[in-house]
């Protein structure tokens, strides 16, 4: 039930009342998926189209004044890699894959272990220190909102090994 009231929302929000079968059909009237960060300009996308679309590790899609939202791309066996926003709630909506939730109060005890796949919605209130790890078979396809913003104005990590060289300097020069 969620997913099929998404599933119209999302239709609603971007292509106009038409079922998603109707909207997609009519593609050629919708802009094309252009991976770059909108800033913080009035934006409507369709979520879904962008993030399964996303090949990147990260790309940040929006970066505005008090929120973020980034998609991701975790490649299997891969993860997003444990790391803690002292001061950043985050916001993580699976669109594809299976994946294993970690989270804990500190780096060495992540009590808080849940599956997650396609269509949750996971809630990392900030100061947790937290993991996503791709259980599956497929590429983990995700987006993430932070509040207040993480990544700079139009971030793109194109893999794991790049992202964690980024954070580490980033984390240096605070």
């Amino acid at each position: 039930m969620c997913t099929a009231a998404a599933a119209l929302l999302g239709a609603a929000a971007c292509g106009g009342p038409d079922s998603r079968e109707e909207a997609q059909s009519g593609a050629e009237e919708r802009t094309a998926v252009e991976m770059k960060d909108y800033g913080s300009e009035p934006t409507v996308l369709d979520i879904e189209e962008y993030t399964l679309a996303n090949g990147n590790f990260r790309t940040t899609l929006w970066t505005g004044g008090n929120l973020q939202l980034t998609l991701m791309s975790v490649p299997v066996g891969g993860e997003i890699g444990l790391e803690q926003h002292p001061d950043i709630d985050q916001f993580l909506r699976i669109e594809q894959g299976e994946a294993e939730v970690r989270m804990g109060d500190s780096r060495e005890q992540l009590d808080f272990v849940r599956p997650a796949s396609a269509d949750c919605a996971v809630f990392v209130p900030a100061g947790k220190w937290h993991n996503v790890v791709n259980k599956g078979e497929v590429p983990l396809k995700l987006y993430s909102i932070y509040a207040p913003a993480e990544h700079a104005h139009g971030t793109v990590h194109k893999t794991y090994e790049e992202a964690m060289a980024a954070e580490h300097e980033h984390h240096h020069h605070r």
